[in-house]
């Protein structure tokens, strides 16, 4: 009987197309490899890391588990990155990159577009800015810890969502199939807020769906992570106004709404208003015209270092699905 090794696999072509492409392993259990392995590392961490954060307060807890929660994806892509014979940064997260001109340029973005929502909500009448709630030091302090817990929380989401998982699904069904399918995973898991909405769940899916663009224009996830990053902490601390239905203590301005929901959000904030919308559309004008390049996934990244010629068209359009 005929083994089912690699020989086997070769021996038997109906049974290789299955598992094999030209490109190697067939992405559907590349993902099952990789969801296999972080089965396993979130056991272990039910099992011996999240005992020991019992007693600790809720923000705590909540970052430490964004903390462990990025380590578990980062295990695992980096595993699938030596199966596979790539990077981590070909799953669009290069660490050379960090911080660089890309991420200021999502942060500036970020800023901009949620103050751009308000200033038209002030100007209609539902949203006022209010009073300056902190002053001195205590502003400094939490102005501080707010951009250091969504520092963590933009790299954890936007790796989570739009890393090792968006790349390979992306081989197997081509890039905007999967990021839709993305976007909306990335939009249910807002689900379990509190005072979400039907509209705060479709513009987090909308949101998710324009990080996948922006991903595709800038060529990997720190201009995603450095608009992620601005627009939570100038909901949070900034604006003073709810984050997807949160509502966390220690603001520079006192915000407030009045008026429908549909247009201030409600108890969702800004991210609930159907004016979000509007802006996240006029958003994906700006990136089109901006950056018009299309620079992910690149083919150096799609092919590995393993299966890719000496020479090959750099045009990413000409990489089709599996």
């Amino acid at each position: 009987m005929t083994g089912i090794g690699s020989a086997g696999l070769s021996n038997s072509p109906r049974l290789r197309i299955y598992f094999v492409s030209s490109y190697g392993l067939r992405s559907g259990w590349r993902l099952l490899i990789f969801l296999a392995i972080l089965f396993v590392l979130f056991r272990a961490n039910s099992q011996f890391i999240s005992p020991m954060m019992r007693g600790w307060d809720e923000v705590s807890q909540y970052l430490a588990r964004d903390v462990v929660d990025f380590i578990a994806f980062l295990l695992a892509s980096w595993v699938m990155a030596k199966i596979e014979g790539r990077t981590i940064a070909d799953y669009g997260l290069p660490w050379r990159r960090t911080f660089r001109s890309q991420f200021w340029q999502g942060v500036l973005l970020g800023f901009a577009s949620l103050t751009t929502l308000l200033a038209v909500m002030r100007a209609i009448g539902i949203f006022h800015f209010g009073k300056i709630a902190l002053h001195g030091v205590e502003s400094l302090q939490f102005a501080g810890f707010y951009g250091a817990a969504f520092l963590i929380v933009g790299v954890r989401e936007e790796f989570h969502y739009r890393g090792y998982g968006l790349f390979t699904l992306s081989k197997g069904i081509g890039f905007w199939p999967a990021a839709f399918l993305t976007a909306a995973f990335f939009g249910y898991s807002h689900s379990g807020n509190s005072g979400e909405t039907w509209l705060g769940l479709f513009n987090a899916s909308a949101g998710g769906l324009f990080f996948c663009f922006l991903l595709r224009r800038s060529g990997d996830l720190w201009m995603p992570i450095g608009f992620h990053v601005a627009w939570d902490w100038a909901q949070t601390f900034f604006y003073g106004v709810p984050d997807s239905g949160q509502v966390l203590p220690g603001h520079l301005f006192n915000g407030s709404f009045s008026g429908p929901a549909w247009l201030t959000g409600g108890s969702v904030g800004p991210e609930g208003s159907v004016l979000c919308v509007l802006l996240l559309a006029v958003l994906g004008f700006v990136v089109t015209h901006w950056l018009r390049e299309t620079k992910y996934p690149s083919p150096d990244a799609v092919l590995g270092p393993r299966q890719r010629p000496a020479k090959f068209d750099t045009d990413t359009s000409a990489i089709t699905p599996e």
